[in-house]
């Protein structure tokens, strides 16, 4: 397990004898890119993907009919276009909209990644031209459950009557959107594997790091500063509209989507009839749709800001982005997603810098697989970590009364394709230990002692996280299913603002951090 701050969480979660970093990829499938495409140029052809053919299964069951899946017809870039390009004139979030799949939540993503340079780089490698060395041949990089990979796909691309029908981009000779989506399809498994999920996972797997989940119905008292802060900051962001009564996809006569994810795209204060007045900017990844109340591109407010102001923020054009208050924003939306490389923005500045500890575990059905709290016989038998932690110093402890914990917990899947993964019930308790107590707690401890801080609920998702406020002292992480008896691994990633040192039941270390 690496020394680590959260600054180089992206390089070091996780990596293992150099292996599985942004730089240093895992081959997904084992598929080398430099020797395929090296290959494939000695040999003058045109790769095609047999991992992931041009066929019927790479699309997927249940998002196109027999009779349009019949008229599918695979091809390549130059076949659409004379004069095919990777990226038109920089990479914005205005280059694409959505198509047949149900992909929003990672369009939305993938709108949020194109403000981030850097992270975008490490993503999509943009020196791949179709007008030298060109093969046929590209490769992305994602973080998946605790490494980097390389992705390597062929450029042919599903459409029907010579249009994509998939994601596509406003600009028809630019293919980075479409290949971005095929090689994140190949990663799930197929097309239809991407339909349906929350933006939280693509932004994860876009950045290797911290997620944070805000509940909108129950909003944090500084939400506000800290959206701003995270909108300074290395940070992607997303947000859904709740599923409602009616189907997915539904368009209000609010003009907000149903069930629907978008990407949050900017944040403005202005003076409006001498009251400031907080505007949220969000973007739908359909390239079209836009809310229509207070603040929207035709509201009549606008004329009310200063021509500096209206200038800066306003462009009406059906494109998809909008402002919206921060109250109709969380009247409106359910959830916020923020995921950055380090949760110090929270904080408001850089003084106190917040450390990452990282580990990776299995529930085993018959042996460390305890069920929830709720198994008294049983629950003992979890992954146990045990976590020091120590009093805040210097300008971190201006800050004691706030959160200085975030635990995440990450289930890694058993199958290749997403949809077919079943995602168990999963959370943790915490409970304050002794100090002079050493190996692992046996069931006696747990009958009575009360956790002193646990997830709010157990969760069927990917993720569960908890935003805590820990005092000095020792305490005792135990990861669990909601259920006894359910094997699966998972991740444990431990941030704190304090010194913090970290030892596993089963085998003992200790991380010593730095800023």
């Amino acid at each position: 397990v690496p020394y680590m701050n959260c600054w180089t969480l992206i390089e070091a979660r996780h990596g293992k004898d150099g292996f599985g970093t942004p730089e240093n990829p895992e081959r997904f499938l084992n598929q080398d890119y430099q020797q395929l495409k090296k290959y494939c140029l000695s040999q003058h052809l045109r790769y095609i993907d047999d991992m992931f053919p041009p066929d019927h299964q790479t699309i997927g069951e249940g998002i196109l009919s027999p009779q349009d899946l019949a008229r599918v017809t695979w091809l390549r870039p130059g076949k659409l276009v004379p004069d095919p390009s990777f990226v038109v004139d920089g990479i914005s979030r205005f280059d694409f909209g959505q198509g047949m799949v149900g992909d929003c939540w990672f369009l939305a993503s993938a709108g949020a990644l194109t403000f981030q340079n850097y992270i975008l780089g490490q993503v999509v490698p943009l020196e791949q031209r179709f007008d030298v060395d060109y093969c046929g041949l590209f490769h992305f990089r994602f973080w998946r459950f605790g490494q980097w990979v390389d992705v390597v796909i062929d450029d042919k691309l599903p459409t029907i009557n010579g249009r994509l029908i998939f994601v596509h981009s406003k600009d028809p000779n630019e293919f980075w959107p479409a290949l971005l989506e095929k090689a994140y399809a190949k990663v799930c498994g197929s097309y239809a594997d991407m339909n349906a999920g929350t933006p939280a996972e693509a932004l994860v797997d876009f950045t290797g790091g911290v997620h944070i989940c805000i509940n909108l119905s129950e909003p944090p008292p500084m939400l506000w500063d800290m959206i701003c802060r995270a909108g300074q900051s290395k940070s992607l962001m997303g947000c859904g509209t709740p599923q409602g009564e009616t189907s997915a996809n539904t368009v209000l006569p609010n003009g907000l989507v149903q069930g629907h994810a978008y990407a949050v795209t900017g944040v403005k204060e202005l003076i409006y009839q001498g009251q400031k007045v907080r505007l949220i900017r969000v973007w739908n990844p359909w390239g079209q749709g836009e809310w229509k109340g207070d603040w929207s591109d035709q509201s009549p407010l606008w004329q009310t800001v200063s021509p500096q102001d209206r200038e800066m923020c306003l462009s009406v054009r059906n494109d998809g982005e909008f402002w919206l208050t921060l109250e109709d924003f969380l009247r409106f939306y359910s959830d916020l997603d923020i995921c950055c490389l380090c949760p110090d923005f929270l904080d408001g500045g850089n003084s106190c810098h917040w450390k990452t500890s990282y580990y990776e575990g299995r529930w085993i059905a018959g042996t460390t697989a305890g069920g929830c709290i709720n198994n008294p016989d049983s629950f003992w038998c979890n992954p146990q970590y045990r976590v020091k932690v120590e009093d805040l110093v210097g300008e971190c402890a201006k800050t004691s009364g706030e959160n200085n914990m975030l635990l995440s917990l990450m289930q890694k899947p058993d199958k290749r394709n997403r949809r077919l993964v079943k995602n168990l019930f999963i959370g943790f308790s915490i409970f304050k230990v002794s100090l002079f107590h050493r190996g692992k707690f046996p069931a006696a401890f747990f009958t009575t002692n009360r956790p002193v801080a646990q997830t709010k609920t157990f969760v069927n998702g990917r993720e569960v996280m908890e935003f805590l406020n820990m005092t000095a002292g020792e305490y005792l992480i135990v990861p669990c299913t909601f259920n006894p008896n359910q094997t699966a691994s998972f991740i444990l990633t431990v941030l704190a603002k304090a010194e913090t040192h970290v030892q596993n039941t089963f085998f003992i270390f200790t991380i010593i951090h730095s800023n």
